[in-house]
């Protein structure tokens, strides 16, 4: 299938689960499904990326050599549906070292942006909480965020996340500091 014949069937959203059953059989279609998702910029393009996130569901490990390019496309990416679909599946995958330092940076921007959609400030906020995971010593700069976003801009998924995450993170502040 191609990127026009798979757009035009992501177009009538009834057919989702129809064309994801089929790349989920035919793994081979995911990279043109992968190759829409980033490079497509027509409004309905986020579907892909919808559904590059749905079938990550099933096989995880399909989006594996697209982990980088996913991460690549934050730089500038405009969708905020798509944005949404990057940084929920960049911190559902173990996180390439040499990619950290940028997406430190971009998850703290994005996740203290008030412009910014709160599935994508939450999803922001659990890629720092594992960037610290990787980095112990970010640990207490990254629950400073986190309380101040708690207070300062709180909505119902950022408290939510929010106390998970910072209860985890003083926990395991107050255990390296004992």
């Amino acid at each position: 299938m191609t990127e026009q014949e798979l757009f035009e069937h992501l177009n009538a959203w009834e057919n989702i689960e129809v064309v994801a059953a089929s790349i989920l059989n035919d793994p081979e279609q995911f990279h043109t499904l992968v190759q829409l998702a980033l490079n497509d910029t027509r409004q309905k393009s986020w579907r892909a990326a919808y559904l590059v996130d749905k079938i990550h569901d099933e096989k995880p490990e399909l989006l594996q050599p697209y982990l980088r390019a996913l991460i690549g496309q934050l730089e500038t990416e405009m969708n905020a549906s798509k944005r949404r679909h990057w940084l929920k599946l960049i911190s559902m995958n173990a996180l390439p070292k040499e990619h950290i330092g940028f997406l430190f940076d971009y998850c703290i921007e994005a996740f203290t942006s008030g412009s910014e959609a709160v599935a994508v400030r939450v999803h922001a906020m659990q890629i720092l909480f594992n960037i610290s995971e990787l980095e112990p010593d970010l640990k207490p700069e990254v629950l400073q965020i986190i309380e101040q976003e708690m207070e300062f801009h709180p909505t119902a998924g950022i408290r939510s996340r929010g106390k998970k995450l910072a209860t985890k993170l003083f926990k395991q502040i107050q255990r390296n500091s004992g």
